[in-house]
């Protein structure tokens, strides 16, 4: 079933982040939007700035091309990678200026590491007033990653039928 009414929004950095969210836009026919902001986040110098910027919790300027407005969306699925044991300070800066506009948000989180990081999902509900639906934690290339992908979908398709009206 398709859900027009849902946006993934998401920042990337390697790539990872964009892959499971490209394909859980499809997977639930939502619409898909890049976060951008103006760093240079590229090779061993970007990844530094990363973790700076998400331990000292920089908001930096972000850009979000969705096609309506946050309010006209049934839910927002949020994608962020795992920056120094925090959301990336690209999503924490759009929560932030765009969070209280969200009706519904789900967490989509991506790793590096084994430690699935879990109370980040509790750091970015501080930005977001309706709280996470559904939020799955993701490690590309960990045995584990498609059941827990298909899980969340799962579970969000759920909402979507039962809830998020």
């Amino acid at each position: 079933m398709a859900w027009n009414n849902v946006l993934c929004v998401y920042y990337s950095r390697t790539g990872n982040t964009r892959k499971a969210m490209e394909e859980i836009a499809k997977s639930l026919g939502a619409e898909l939007a890049e976060l951008e902001d103006s760093v240079d986040r590229s090779g061993w110098g970007g990844w530094l700035r990363c973790g700076v910027d998400a331990m000292r919790r920089t908001l930096p300027p972000v850009k979000c091309a969705s096609r309506f407005p946050l309010t006209d969306y049934r839910l927002v699925i949020v994608g962020s990678p795992v920056w120094a044991g925090r959301c990336c300070s690209v999503v924490r800066s759009f929560l932030k200026q765009n969070g209280k506009d969200i009706r519904n948000a789900s967490y989509v989180l991506t790793r590096g590491c084994e430690d699935k990081n879990e109370e980040i999902f509790e750091q970015m509900d501080r930005y977001t007033p309706c709280g996470h639906r559904t939020a799955v934690s993701l490690r590309a290339g960990s045995v584990g990653y498609a059941f827990w992908q298909e899980e969340f979908l799962r579970q969000t398709q759920e909402f979507l039928r039962t809830a998020g009206r």
